[in-house]
């Protein structure tokens, strides 16, 4: 009989040790090192039958440079965060905060995709997913639900039913009796992964994992899970607000910089198909401390309403709050203000907030937060048919930002009038329809705004 040979990892980054000690010298965390027995040369999970094929070593010039085939998920926001649908074999990890809405996301795409699914999951009854399936207002004959947490008898059913697409809901809650210790254990994590991914590759099915996330915001687990997958996905939001945000920190088929935007429903997820329309609001009234910034999340043109709120400070010493924006960035326009431009805000309370419950941190924000604090603080509305988009430097030169003109189009649709811009930014041709004001300092701007 062979011998248990065990092994100490840390249960929050993955690290491994030769012995026990308190202190995980790569994420500085206390107590998180555990043994976890290891077990070698044993037999993997999934053996796909009739499929032993080999690769061999071809030359590169014989290779055949054909875009991979994909197939559409019958869900835009996730198609275009994707990089245009799902690729067969590709494995997907979608992580989130608990209630942010990663299983509806995935029971919605399991019910609209056009293929057989299998939807695992570890954590409901099949009778909680129906009913959750019952709100969103959604059927389909082809998909299955299985409730189970043991990989050997979840490949059992799947080499009976043979799906199209696997769905696993989540990956911290499966074990394989080949690893003797608990799920969701750094071991267990990475066999299961190890094991779906085999299965995925051999069999062209693509597999779609929701992961657990831990108090910092990353993905539990040890950080190789991350790299053992094709895409990681985040799914992003604040619960008190109906907006969520899907983003690619790894994609291996597209581009990282896509953005997909949903909205929160009592039915499900509403994909958003123009955000700029929905984060602008609709009050008619001139009120001060509001503007508009034309931003880029990704390769995606949003216009967005930044508010701004500039009173005394009461209680001795200001305050600066920020909501969906850097602090940090706030606190040095407020000093270029004041150095540059002659504002005495180092004693008075500073709140920002970007509407909608939205992180943003484009540079391009900067002469719209300007203007929102400047617009409070004399208590004078900004035009309602301006926008915004620039940043400023130290020395209170307002500077270009790129893709300036995929902002002006943006701008345009939605019916603003003008654009304040840098005067340094440079155009690859005249653009009609929109009145556009260069200006190169933060003067310039306090006397188009103020006079």
């Amino acid at each position: 009989m062979a011998k248990t040979k065990t092994a100490y990892y840390c249960q929050n980054c993955g690290t491994q040790f030769a012995k026990w000690q308190g202190q995980c010298h790569t994420c500085k965390e206390w107590n998180t090192i555990a043994e976890e027995v290891v077990s070698k040369e044993k037999p993997k999970a999934w053996e796909a039958e009739g499929n032993d094929r080999q690769d061999k070593p071809r030359r590169i010039a014989e290779i055949d440079p054909r875009q991979t085939p994909r197939f559409s998920t019958a869900n835009p926001e996730l198609d275009r965060v994707l990089g245009g649908g799902l690729v067969p074999g590709s494995v997907t990890l979608l992580g989130g905060e608990p209630g942010i809405g990663k299983s509806t996301l995935m029971l919605q795409v399991a019910l609209s995709i056009p293929k057989s699914v299998l939807y695992v999951s570890g954590e409901e009854s099949a009778e909680q997913i129906k009913m959750r399936a019952g709100r969103i207002g959604q059927d389909k004959d082809d998909c299955y639900i299985l409730t189970e947490t043991n990989t050997q008898k979840m490949f059992g059913n799947i080499r009976q039913l043979n799906p199209q697409v696997l769905v696993i809901d989540s990956i911290q809650t499966l074990n394989t009796q080949h690893i003797e210790s608990s799920p969701g254990s750094v071991s267990q994590i990475r066999e299961c992964t190890s094991e779906l991914i085999q299965f995925a590759k051999k069999t062209d099915t693509p597999v779609l994992l929701i992961g657990h996330i831990t108090k910092d915001g990353h993905i539990a687990g040890p950080k190789v899970l991350e790299h053992m997958v094709d895409t990681v996905l985040q799914f992003e939001g604040d619960r008190n607000h109906a907006y969520r945000m899907l983003r690619a920190h790894k994609n291996r088929f597209g581009s990282t910089n896509e953005l997909g935007i949903y909205e929160m429903l009592s039915n499900g997820l509403r994909v958003v198909d123009n955000p700029s329309e929905l984060l602008l609001s609709n009050n008619n009234e001139d009120l001060s401390g509001t503007a508009i910034a034309a931003t880029l999340e990704g390769m995606r043109p949003l216009l967005i309403e930044i508010q701004a709120l500039v009173s005394t400070a009461v209680y001795g010493t200001p305050q600066r709050v920020t909501t969906g924006y850097p602090s940090k960035r706030l606190n040095m326009l407020l000093a270029v203000l004041e150095k540059r431009a002659g504002f005495k805000l180092g004693a008075k309370d500073v709140f920002l907030n970007i509407t909608g419950g939205i992180q943003m941190d484009d540079p391009a924000m900067d002469l719209a937060v300007v203007a929102a604090v400047l617009s409070s603080n004399v208590d004078i509305a900004v035009a309602k048919h301006l926008c915004f988009a620039a940043e400023i430097g130290l020395a209170g030169e307002v500077r270009p930002v790129p893709r300036i003109e995929q902002r002006i189009a943006e701008a345009q649709k939605m019916g603003f009038e003008s654009m304040v811009i840098s005067k340094h930014a440079k155009l690859s041709r005249k653009i009609a329809g929109i009145e556009l004001i260069a200006i190169g300092k933060v003067t310039d701007l306090v006397k188009h705004l103020f006079g």
